[in-house]
């Protein structure tokens, strides 16, 4: 399910993240708040009218602010995370 659909308060881990979706400057500005697959994500709060402005997720321990386009761009998973062997 992408980002801007998951429930408040799940927690989740990014699956993927279409990365063209994104321009370079985002893209990279994602990287250094940690968002990569793998990454443990939560949705904190919709703002803007209606709960269509930005979302407001916790992304490991840090609480970031997102475009809701940015967050359509990401793609997670509600199930564990699985380690790589």
């Amino acid at each position: 399910m992408r980002l801007t659909d998951l429930p408040l308060r799940q927690p989740a881990y990014v699956d993927l993240i279409d990365w063209n979706a994104l321009s370079a400057s985002d893209g990279q500005r994602l990287r250094e708040f940690g968002l990569c697959e793998g990454a443990s994500v939560e949705a904190l709060h919709h703002g803007g009218l209606l709960g269509r402005g930005p979302i407001a997720c916790k992304v490991g321990r840090m609480t970031v602010a997102m475009r809701r386009s940015h967050a359509a761009a990401i793609t997670v998973r509600t199930g564990p995370q699985e380690e790589d062997a």
